[in-house]
This record gives C-alpha cells, sequence and structure tokens, in this order.
C-alpha cells in the first residue's frame, strides 16, 4: 500500500522539496491513487498512495496530527488497527480519520519507538516529531515492506525504491565488491544493509532507526526468532493443528480492508490453503488469479490442473491468465526496471504479469509466500540435518550457494573482487549465535530472516507493487513465525518437506493438492534462453555501458553467450541469466 519517500537535512539547510517530488514520481505505480507532500525546514516527506483503508481524503498522507506535533508517511497494512485504535481512545486519544497511518501516529506517541511492539501488519514509516526535531524510521519484522536509504550531502534521503533514491542525483552508484560477491555467491541475495550500489543501503527488518536533527543515528532491533524448542512438547498431530489455527488466524488478520481481497492461486498447497481457509470461513465470490506460460525447450509452462482444480472445489471467482511467449518477451524490460534490486529468480516476470492483470480488477491479494522458509519445505534442510551441528555450515554451503567463492573469479573482473568470504562469513555468524535447537533451526531461521526477506518477499512486493497491487502473504505473520519456530525440524521435513503444513491441510484440501510434487511459478523462456529473450541479454552483456564497466571477464561471458543454456548455478539455474540480469538492472537504471 503506497510509496514514501523524504530528505531530512542536518547541515542547517531546507530540504529539497523538489529532490522529493522526484523520488515520488518514480514511485507513483506503488500508489497510483492519489499524492501529498509536506516540506518545513530540515524535513520534507512525500506519499503515494494506494487507496485500501479510508478511503476517504482524512485517510490521505503525509499526515500531519498538529496537536501531537507528528508527522508520518506510512507503507503497508496494521492489521489490528482496529483493536489498537479502540486502546488508544480508551486512553484518550481522538481520531480525526479511519485510517491505520494515524492509529500509528497515536500509537508513537503513547509508546514512543515501542510501538511497533504493538504492531501486527507489514510496515515501513517515518515519523517526524516535531517537538525533538527527530525523525524516525521503522521496518516490519519480516521485512515485507521495504525502506531505503542515503547519504548524500548534508541530508539523508529515503524511499520505498532505491531506483526512486536515484532520480534526484547526488547518489554514490559504485559497486559495492562485497554485495556483489553476494549476487554472485549466495543465490543473487545481497542481505540488509547492503545493496548492489554503495551508496544506498537499506533499514534491516524489524529495525527503528532513530535520527537526530544533527544527522547522528541509533538502531533498534525490536524482534529476532528464535527457533527454540518450547516448554511443552507436542506430537506431530498436535503441531498440525497448531499450524493450522495460527494460520487460520493470520489468513483472517490479511481481510481487514476497505475494498475487496483476492487470492493469487498457483494450485501449490501454500496459495491453496489460504483459499480453503477463507472458504471456510464463509468468504464468498472470492477472487483468485493463476497464470500459465507457453512451454519451452520441453519445460512445461504453467500449473492449471491444480488451480482449477482447487477453484473449482471452493468455487471461487477464478481468473486464468495464459501468457503467450511474445508477451513474455515483451514484459521483460519493465520487469527488469521496476526491481529495487537485481533479482534474478525466473518467476520475477510471472509476477509482473499476473499482477498487470490482477491489479485490473482487484487491489489486495493474499499470497503464499513464505512457507517453504518457515515451515522446512526445500531440499537442502535434510542434508543439515544429517550432519548436524558440527557440519551444517558447509552442507548448507554446498546446497544453497551458487557457486563457491573461488569460482567467481572466473566470471567477475579482478578489479571487482574482494579477499575473503563475505558470504560464508555471514552464515557461520548466523549459524553460531544463540538459539535454534538444531542446525535445520539455524537455517531456518537464517533463510526465514535474510534470504526470504532479499528474495521471495521483494520480489512479490516489487512486482504487485509496480501495478498498484497489494500483497499480504499469511504465512510471514510473526505470531506465526514464532509459533513455528517452536515445531521440531522432524515434522516439518517429514513428507518430502512442510510434513507439518500438509498435516495441517488434511481434510481442508484435495489430497492431490498435498500430495503433488513440489511446484514453482514455471518460466520456460528465462530458464531456457532463446529467441527476443536472449537478444536483450546479448545486447546487454555487449552494450557499450556493459563494456565500460568491465564487470566481467570478457572471455566468460564470451563463451556463455556461445552456449547460453549450459551454464547452470548450484541450483540450476541460468548462469547466463544472472551474469546478464545485473548489467540489463544497471542499464536499465542509468547507472554507468
Amino acid at each position: 500500500m503506497c510509496g514514501i519517500a523524504g530528505e531530512f537535512r542536518y547541515d542547517g539547510g531546507a530540504a529539497r522539496v523538489g529532490a522529493v517530488l522526484a523520488m515520488a514520481q518514480v514511485l507513483e505505480p506503488r500508489g497510483p491513487d492519489g499524492w501529498g507532500v509536506v516540506g518545513h525546514g530540515p524535513l520534507a516527506l512525500a506519499h503515494q498512495r494506494l487507496e485500501i483503508i479510508d478511503l476517504t481524503e482524512t485517510g490521505s498522507q503525509p499526515m500531519v496530527d498538529a496537536e501531537l506535533g507528528l508527522t508520518a508517511v506510512f507503507n503497508g497494512c496494521i492489521y489490528n488497527y482496529p483493536e489498537l485504535r479502540e486502546e488508544l481512545g480508551r486512553e484518550g486519544y481522538r481520531f480525526f480519520s479511519t485510517s491505520d497511518t494515524e492509529v500509528i501516529i497515536k500509537a508513537y506517541h503513547r509508546w514512543g519507538q515501542r510501538c511497533v511492539e504493538h504492531f501486527k501488519g507489514m510496515f515501513a514509516f517515518a515519523i517526524a516529531d516535531r517537538t525533538t526535531g527527530r525523525l524516525v524510521l521503522g521496518r516490519d519484522r519480516l521485512g515485507i515492506k521495504p525502506l531505503y536509504t542515503a547519504s548524500v550531502s548534508g541530508a539523508l534521503r529515503f524511499a520505498s525504491s532505491l531506483p526512486a533514491l536515484l532520480a534526484p542525483g547526488g547518489v554514490d552508484t559504485s559497486i559495492d565488491t562485497v554485495a556483489l560477491h553476494h549476487y554472485m555467491s549466495f543465490h543473487a541475495v545481497v542481505p540488509a544493509p547492503r545493496t548492489i550500489l554503495a551508496g544506498v543501503r537499506k533499514l534491516p527488518p524489524a529495525v527503528v532507526r532513530t535520527v537526530e536533527p544533527d544527522g547522528s543515528s541509533s538502531d533498534w532491533t525490536y524482534w529476532q526468532p528464535e527457533f527454540v524448542r518450547g516448554t511443552t512438547e507436542h506430537s506431530a498431530g498436535e503441531w498440525a493443528e497448531i499450524a493450522r489455527e495460527s494460520l487460520r488466524t493470520a489468513v483472517q488478520r490479511r481481510m481487514v480492508a476497505d475494498v475487496p481481497v483476492g487470492v493469487l492461486l498457483s494450485g501449490g498447497i501454500d496459495s491453496s490453503i489460504v483459499v480453503a481457509m477463507l472458504a471456510e470461513e464463509g468468504q464468498k465470490d472470492l477472487k483468485t488469479f493463476s497464470i500459465g506460460f507457453e512451454s519451452e525447450a520441453g519445460e512445461a509452462g504453467d500449473e492449471f490442473d491444480y488451480s482449477d482444480l482447487v477453484a473449482k472445489t471452493y468455487g471461487t471467482d477464478h481468473v486464468k491468465i495464459d501468457v503467450p511467449k511474445a508477451d513474455t518477451d515483451d514484459a521483460l524490460p519493465g520487469a527488469v526496471a521496476a526491481m529495487s534490486e537485481p533479482m534474478t529468480s525466473h518467476d520475477v516476470v510471472a509476477f509482473y504479469l499476473l499482477s498487470r492483470e490482477v491489479s485490473r480488477s482487484i487491489k489486495v491479494v493474499q499470497s503464499g509466500q513464505g512457507a517453504d522458509e518457515v515451515l522446512g519445505g526445500y531440499d537442502w534442510y535434510p542434508p543439515i540435518a544429517r550432519v548436524g551441528r558440527e557440519g551444517a555450515v558447509d552442507a548448507y554451503h554446498r546446497a544453497f550457494f551458487d557457486r563457491p567463492s573461488s569460482a567467481i573469479a572466473d566470471l567477475v573482473a579482478p578489479e571487482y573482487l574482494v579477499d575473503h568470504d563475505p558470504s560464508l562469513d555471514l552464515v557461520r555468524d548466523h549459524f553460531a549465535r544463540r538459539g535454534a535447537d538444531e542446525a535445520v533451526d539455524a537455517a531456518l531461521r537464517l533463510d526465514t530472516t535474510v534470504m526470504l526477506v532479499d528474495d521471495p518477499v521483494k520480489r512479490v512486493d516489487n512486482m504487485t507493487m509496480a501495478w498498484g497491487l497489494e500483497a499480504r502473504v499469511p504465512f510471514l505473520d510473526h505470531d506465526f513465525v514464532d509459533t513455528m519456530g517452536a515445531c521440531p525440524p522432524e515434522y516439518k521435513m517429514a513428507d518430502g518437506g512442510k510434513g507439518v503444513l500438509k498435516a495441517a491441510a488434511r481434510g481442508l484440501l484435495p489430497d492431490e493438492i498435498i500430495d503433488r510434487k513440489k511446484g514453482y511459478f514455471p518460466v520456460p523462456a528465462i530458464r531456457q534462453l532463446s529467441g527476443p529473450v536472449l537478444e536483450r541479454v546479448t545486447a546487454a552483456l555487449t552494450d557499450p555501458a556493459a563494456r565500460r564497466r568491465g564487470l566481467f571477464r570478457t572471455d566468460a561471458v564470451a563463451t556463455m553467450l556461445d552456449d547460453p543454456n549450459s551454464g547452470r548455478t548450484n541450483l540450476g539455474a541460468n548462469a547466463l541469466w544472472q551474469v546478464a540480469l545485473l548489467e540489463m538492472w544497471l542499464q536499465a537504471h542509468g547507472i554507468d
């Protein structure tokens, strides 16, 4: 819901409203229903609005509460805002709107930065305090909503997307070599606070940052999942019931809106159980949406058999979107431009095209992202379980990393290499942290708090918000994550992965959905490069901008272009696509 931007000056000058408006213009697709800007002294804030809650003008942003001396911009949704509004009302607060934005303002006045502990939702916000002169930035626990920052001469800027920060100029756009290492090794994930650009950072998930009038700042991490056993033991059946009830609560929470809420239905168990629970709650005329693509090189491009079965079982108002190959080719530049950071997953284009179609009839959807990370759905968890604590880091490295650090030098030009392995260091540090009773618990915690945030969740946010569509993810309800973090890994890995979810789904979903092979959003035209997509890849890697930058070894690029589909990463992704996507992204955003 929406896009936010701002500039906070600490050099004694006035904030540049024009710079903030330039950022807001880039964010317009995230909030096409209206905009607003305020500027006074060292601070300027802008907002692009997607109308979901309080559709009247009283819900517009930036929201100024003159009585409390607070001004806020906010992206996301506080699902428990009605309950918080009642609680704050009992304490004497008066409301002039019915929006969750105003609840954030009152909650901050009442509890200070600890207000975030009261929020159940997804959010990135900025609150300016007239009395103290401070700026407070906050991000939700699982990083569902993004917030990027950049230090420019005498000021801090922030925005909902990285490209927005580049619009006014003045940002260091050189390549962050540590981030590049992560991109080439850690499955294209660049963990917060880094981005691929040296001059842009992102506020980490579950962090509140307080910026003082002199520009100094302090961070508070207010939530860290433990993934440890509780004091009470439960059987496999009891854990299935716990999962079912906790997920049902999460799904119910995400129906709060003043507009209809639909579901992105892939036909897998994750999105299908969301549909089943909504149907169980009596949702009528629930809109569901599925997408499929033309096959390529013998690789199927849809899973309509499964999504059709779910839609028929629950009588949803189902829309099936069949995308011809030409549409995939044409959509690629738009999808790349919509990325806040380079994202190599081939299903980015799928989400981009799906969101385009869905946004024509609805503004809010629920989606199934997060189940694999929280509930043990990936195939690298069993090998980690077999080796235990002693060999867990090496097992994770072998199973998940795209390539070892030593192999990066075969692709990346020498001047962009680092003399250590920051990706492996990051994994070691995470596995060594307190908590996480077993090795698999540590892997699940790492994937939930790092990989999930900067791959699947970011992908869904970027592609849906490119079309003014808000995606809500019940598997990333923090109460659900905390609850299921205590579930023993053997119950999660059972039955081929996500065993506890499959057990929870029995009786809710058809067995064909529960027992099917794990699926994904297949986009064969990206996995098997040919035709116009391959032409775009070739053009990007041979463009004068790519040659000037010299990120990659020319011999390695030439070899991959000669045989575009044989080079694969450790997890089977197209290696040429990974290299080309970074150049395509840099060129799309005018970075030389």
